[in-house]
């Protein structure tokens, strides 16, 4: 049967059609992505919103294009960028901007207390949230008294897109992206009211939750099914749904998970819920594929100044790096962690082990490819040693690994197993299309 799956980024509006087969197998028909365009422009620079009836019309016009094409579609899945919220009125419409997770709020230090808001709360609870989330969004709003009047409840973008496609009055979010508004325990699946209540978040409601794929409503007679989280759209659409499968993707930033039944954290590995009762083991790096990024810049930097061009250097680097890989008997060690990390947001990157006979472009170059790989093969360490699992398959996704034959290499050799590249390239859309159907 045919799907309808849309996904709403923080840059880019995406949406597939796709066939899924008694197997739950998928192919794409049809791919389509438009820009959001939808930042509104603040005089605050720690400012991230977007206009939230804007991207709406922008998703429903690829919806109905879909439609209008593929009459036999059978239902429409959604997904998005998760942690962000909209404020909605009784009725069920948007009041508010939708405050991205890219939000800088919850950061800002207060005049009074010389304190940013999560730093309190961190000192209240011993809870560690990030600016973005969306309950660090709401309290913070509430605390300066920024929250809509008619505001009643809040909800995802994309559980806002299901809501005005069936004429929703109140939202249904999937726990995948509940627990991304933070104060979750993704154990019980349930909202940590106890801390909210001790913070004093009492002038909204929280929004109503669910762990099954619901139907939220009907659309020109097709089902909607409620919306779930971006990351767990693009392991389903990249990956599909079977246990101890590791997705490696690699694109601005680098990112590991697990689907597994077991619950498991530790320091630097998140544990979020996923379809059916599952959860994604996730660790991500905050450079990831931005290292390489970095390191042909430094290049091009370099040739500027020589030769007074500025021209792509990726192909040369690409021939670079094989003669790394061809002589990789090289003991120079690159740590990529040049953004810091999930943990440590001070932590730099550094290059050990150099010498007279392996300080060349081409060792350099192997190395922070091989930097990229060990930084997410550390966190699977982690994974592997806590839980003792046994992985079944590796899939590669993200253009970092479907552009680099010598980094998809390395990955194989230091996970000791086979990488299979995704198929599809809009993971995040096919999922979406995909968990209609479960």
């Amino acid at each position: 049967m045919k799907a309808i799956g849309i996904d709403i980024g923080t840059t880019t509006i995406s949406g597939v059609v796709v066939e899924v087969d008694e197997r739950r197998h998928s192919t794409v028909i049809e791919a389509k992505t438009i820009q959001n365009g939808s930042f509104i422009r603040t005089s605050n620079e720690w400012e991230r919103i977007q206009d939230a009836e804007k991207i709406i019309q922008k998703a429903k016009v690829v919806v109905d294009e879909f439609i209008d094409k593929y009459p036999d579609v059978h239902n429409i899945g959604l997904t998005g960028q998760m942690h962000g919220i909209v404020y909605l009125n009784a009725e069920g419409r948007s009041v508010s901007p939708l405050y991205t997770w890219q939000d800088g709020r919850g950061n800002i230090c207060d005049d009074k207390t010389g304190k940013s808001l999560l730093k309190e709360i961190e000192e209240k609870c011993q809870y560690k949230a990030a600016s973005g989330y969306g309950l660090i969004t709401h309290l913070y709003n509430e605390k300066h008294h920024l929250v809509p009047i008619e505001a009643n409840t809040f909800c995802t973008i994309m559980d806002y897109l299901g809501m005005c496609l069936t004429k929703r009055t109140h939202p249904l979010v999937h726990v995948s992206n509940a627990a991304s508004f933070g104060f979750f325990d993704v154990q019980k699946k349930c909202f940590e009211t106890d801390w909210l209540n001790k913070i004093r978040m009492d002038t909204i409601r929280l929004p109503e939750i669910c762990e099954d794929m619901e139907v939220l409503g009907m659309y020109k007679d097709i089902p909607v099914t409620v919306a779930i989280g971006d990351n767990q759209a693009s392991f389903l659409g990249a990956a599909g749904s079977e246990n101890n499968t590791l997705l490696v993707n690699m694109g601005t930033g680098g990112q590991i998970s697990v689907l597994t039944d077991q619950y498991f954290e530790t320091e630097g590995i998140e544990a979020r819920p996923f379809l059916g009762g599952k959860y994604l083991l996730v660790g991500a790096s905050l450079c990831g594929g931005k290292a390489y990024a970095l390191l042909e810049n430094f290049f091009r930097s370099f040739m500027k100044e020589a030769i007074g061009q500025d021209i792509p250097l990726y192909e040369i680097l690409g021939r670079l790096a094989e003669k790394g890989m061809d002589a990789s008997s090289s003991s120079m060690k690159v740590q990529t962690t040049f953004d810091g990390t999930r943990t440590d947001s001070g932590l730099r990157g550094e290059i050990r082990n150099i010498s007279s006979d392996n300080f060349t472009p081409e060792f350099l170059t192997y190395g922070v490819l091989e930097g990229m790989i060990r930084e997410l093969y550390d966190m699977f360490v982690q994974i592997e040693k806590g839980m003792e699992i046994k992985i079944v398959q590796m899939i590669g996704s993200g253009n970092g690994l479907r552009k680099n034959k010598v980094l998809c290499e390395i990955a194989e050799k230091m996970f000791g197993m086979k990488l299979t590249l995704s198929e599809c390239k809009e993971e995040a859309a096919t999922g979406a299309a995909i968990s209609g159907c479960l």
